[in-house]
């Protein structure tokens, strides 16, 4: 008898820690069956009352209102509610990069419009020389335009043949009508165009200035799309089934446990969600990069001499070129026929060099400059630019908290709020930002040794476009075209002296798989272990 006594109050006790309905307190599952229905779900194995939790296993264990496939389905929904959200907040993006496309490409595309529309009021003095010729100016702002849409179009090139064909055209019309100049001779003329400077220091500056307010406008307008490019592709990127695991955890499992009104911890959406983001946030060194330089190619528009300044100004440079031309027609005349001979048929002639000089005035370019509301509203463009580009710099570090603001807790209620396993603070610290400082993060398991491949060549599209950016500051022509062929299509993994460490430490809460494989032991079964060692002393006494 003497053992009989433990024996019995063991069994009662394990009796009571039995699985199943909890007898004369068995709580309702309705504001969770309520809840699995308005998510979409049927009431299909939804239990009426609280079940045993030994079955969970994204979920602490315990007395829940949840089944196997429930946790399952609301880990699913949970993925898709987020990814969702990834994508809103990547299109809320885009969307604004598209807003400073449109912004600049009109501002832009005006500046262009303006200045071809003032040809004909600044060059009609040119006479004949430009009634005759409208096509080749006109031609000039078409190569400039397709350009700046993203032709291939070589711009030292154009305004080199521009001013060739300029000069063949003004050595034409200056000559006496009974002068025969051939396609050949006066193909030579055009050749002298480099050294012989008949226009004087003009094509040389014009080319420089335009140069580089075309290449600049160009590769940011480039950089824009490319940006919004880059967020759309990652933000389409899935979330990985550890995140999936984790996101079940934090969202839904307190509706499993009775517990739906409890938001989780700031800390703890945290650690998730920049366990979740990691990939994402390793955009982030290489984007703000990337936004620096765009910003500083905004603030060059405004530098002197201005974007509005430039465009505007291009009829009047051609204008003083022609004048400066005309003006020393004589000098240039003669080296013209030491290099390419005397024109004409025998006995046709040659130009009059005593022919009196066309004065077509003294326009400067200085006449032409934009309206000072021009410059203000170039300014304000400016201004525009770089406040709402520097707005964007902090996305990828800042999207995992944009995230928990919309689900976690606030903050005087960090002592009652949902911290993975029940209604109370959370412990460990918050992780940093990208995958190298997950290795010790508690809540999402990470192969830090293996980036998303996706979000490393959009890391790698990032640099391209900063280096073409910085180059068309610089001055130097830049092909935005097929940038994608540059992208390295392989990692070199992130593994530091030769160990590439696959696990984390377990931190509070401990480590997922001890935490399962401790909760897969249902409390009958250690009971039952408790129960055989008395029973083997019974039988043992027999």
């Amino acid at each position: 008898m003497s053992l009989l006594l433990p024996l019995l109050l063991h069994v009662l006790l394990c009796l009571s820690a039995a699985p199943g309905p909890v007898s004369g307190a068995d709580r309702s599952c309705a504001d969770l069956r309520q809840f699995y229905t308005g998510k979409g779900f049927t009431l299909a194995g939804v239990p009426q009352t609280e079940i045993s939790g030994e079955h969970l296993r994204m979920c602490p264990q315990g007395p829940t209102c949840c089944t196997s496939a429930m946790e399952e389905s609301l880990a699913g929904l949970t993925a898709r509610e987020t990814e969702g959200l990834i994508r809103e907040a990547g299109r809320s993006l885009q969307a604004a990069f598209n807003a400073l496309y449109r912004s600049f490409d009109t501002y832009f595309t005006e500046l262009h419009s303006n200045s071809e529309r003032s040809l004909q009021e600044v060059l009609s003095p040119l006479g004949p020389l430009y009634s005759q010729n409208t096509r080749l100016f006109l031609d000039l702002y078409t190569d400039l335009r397709q350009y700046y849409r993203g032709s291939t179009i070589n711009l030292d090139e154009t305004l080199s043949e521009f001013w060739s064909r300029l000069l063949e055209r003004s050595f034409k019309s200056s000559a006496p009508p009974e002068v025969s100049l051939s396609e050949d001779y006066l193909e030579c003329v055009a050749k002298q165009q480099e050294t012989l400077r008949p226009f004087g220091d003009i094509p040389r500056d014009m080319k420089v200035k335009v140069i580089r307010a075309f290449v600049t406008a160009r590769s940011f307008v480039q950089g824009l799309i490319v940006s919004g490019e880059v967020v759309r592709k990652v933000s389409q990127v899935n979330l990985s089934p550890e995140c999936t695991k984790a996101l079940m955890k934090l969202v839904y499992c307190p509706h499993c446990h009775s517990l739906a009104s409890v938001k989780p911890c700031s800390s703890y959406c945290s650690n998730v969600m920049k366990g979740c983001l990691a990939n994402q946030a390793d955009l982030a060194p290489e984007w703000q990069n990337l936004i620096d330089i765009m910003i500083q190619v905004v603030a060059s528009f405004s530098m002197e001499p201005s974007l509005d300044v430039v465009l505007h100004s291009i009829p009047a440079r051609i204008y003083e070129a022609v004048h400066y031309q005309q003006e020393n027609m004589d000098d240039f005349t003669a080296k013209v026929y030491q290099t390419c001979g005397r024109p004409g048929e025998p006995g046709t002639g040659s130009p009059d060099l005593n022919e009196p000089k066309r004065n077509s005035g003294s326009l400067t370019v200085s006449q032409y400059k934009p309206s000072p509301t021009a410059g203000i509203r170039l300014e304000m463009q400016v201004s525009d630019l770089s406040s709402k580009l520097r707005e964007m710099r902090q996305y990828w570090t800042q999207l995992p908290m944009a995230l928990c603001s919309k689900m976690a807790a606030g903050g005087a209620a960090q002592d009652k709020c949902w911290n993975g396993i029940t209604k109370a603070r959370y412990l460990p610290e918050v992780m940093g930002d990208g995958l190298a400082n997950q290795i010790n993060n508690p809540e999402v398991e990470l192969d830090i040794t293996k980036p998303d491949m996706t979000i490393r060549q959009q890391i790698m599209q990032l640099k391209i476009t900063s280096n073409r950016l910085k180059n068309a500051m610089d001055g130097n022509d830049v092909d935005f075209q097929d940038a994608s062929d540059d992208i390295s299509g392989s990692g070199s993994g992130m593994c530091v002296g030769g160990h590439c460490p696959h696990a984390r430490p377990g931190l509070y809460p401990p480590d997922n798989n001890r935490v399962r494989s401790a909760a897969a032991t249902p409390p009958t079964r250690l009971c039952g272990s408790f129960l055989l060692l008395p029973l083997l002393v019974l039988l043992l006494q027999r």
